[in-house]
């Protein structure tokens, strides 16, 4: 009886085999799923990943790599690890920088103002020009401009034909009136509109700044456009385009190209008289001369001064004095 009353409790506890092998399972799997969770690095910024190998320590702070050695020279890590590790690193950045400009290419073709803008600011960064010729001129000078427009510079479809075959790019330079907004510059405003040739400085006209007026247009023009020479010639001035590019194709080679009707006259030091010189002692005794330069009219530099008049446009007023003496002793 009594081995009878154990076998009937011990049956009231056995669980059946079916159910028994379903609760393993079970087990297997929670295990298998914690266990991952517990050995999957998370990749946040700041969070340190460590490893081992060998008898060195890897720790790695948003995939920068330090080694921390903590073994003698028989556990070093092997070259082809570190080339992995290295790899590992370029591929990531690589990665970032790829999806970084697919968001940007994204959001260029979603924005077509913005798109046909990065055209054009690409294809003036590609294109190389033969030269860039800035006319000189002034809010007065309507006349001026419309006789240049009818004799040798080309118009509309002509003129972009001139840039796109030859390499020839011809703008008149001016900057802006002392009263921002006003009269002058609307005019100039309006007459843009139409023709489409102007280049605006950022600079105040005035008859005693053309020096500085002509430092700002090559600072501006190198920047604007990649060319072999930077050409300043006055609105009066009517251009022979072939010749003055025959005669710049001569000097294509050379470095630092300065060329025009080159002159040297006296330093004006007596006060009342026409281009008087107020800083006549800069340039030595009294009857000493200016040092030879081209006249104001028309002349041409490489792209290697103009260059270096962007660079220093700030630091350079014994170039803008130089300059004075170009405009008012032509």
């Amino acid at each position: 009886m009594f081995v009878k009353s154990r076998g009937e409790h011990a049956s009231k506890h056995v669980l059946p085999k079916n159910l028994a092998l379903l609760l393993c399972f079970a087990s297997f799997c929670a295990g298998m799923f914690f266990s991952n969770r517990t050995w999957m690095v998370p990749d946040a910024k700041g969070i340190p990943w460590t490893s081992r190998i060998g008898g060195k320590q890897f720790v790695d702070y948003d995939r920068n790599i330090v080694v921390k050695n903590e073994g003698n020279s028989s556990g070093d890590i092997s070259g082809s690890q570190h080339s992995i590790l290295t790899m590992d690193k370029a591929i990531s950045d690589l990665e970032i920088k790829l999806m970084a400009s697919r968001a940007e290419h994204e959001t260029i073709q979603k924005d077509p103002t913005m798109s046909e803008g990065v055209k054009n600011i690409e294809s003036i960064l590609k294109r190389n020009y033969f030269m860039v010729i800035g006319i000189n001129t002034a809010f007065s000078s309507r006349k001026r401009r419309d006789s240049v427009r009818a004799t040798w510079m080309p118009q509309a479809e002509k003129r972009k034909k001139l840039e796109e075959e030859k390499g020839i790019i011809i703008r008149f330079v001016i900057g802006h009136s002392s009263t921002s907004g006003g009269i002058l510059d609307k005019a100039i405003e309006a007459e843009e509109k139409v023709h489409g040739d102007f280049l605006r400085l950022q600079h105040v006209e005035g008859y005693l700044e053309l020096s500085a007026k002509t430092k700002t247009y090559f600072a501006t023009a190198v920047s604007w456009w990649d060319a072999e020479f930077y050409v300043k010639v006055d609105d009066d001035i009517h251009v022979n385009l072939a010749t003055l590019g025959v005669a710049l194709a001569r000097h294509r080679k050379k470095p630092r190209v300065y060329i025009g009707c080159m002159k040297s006259g006296p330093v004006l030091a007596r006060k009342g008289v026409k281009y008087h010189e107020p800083e006549y002692w800069k340039f030595g005794e009294v009857g000493n001369k200016y040092f030879r330069h081209a006249t104001g009219q028309l002349y041409a530099i490489s792209k290697d001064l103009a260059t270096y008049i962007f660079i220093n446009q700030k630091l350079v007023q014994l170039l803008n004095e130089a300059l004075v003496l170009v405009e008012f002793t032509a």
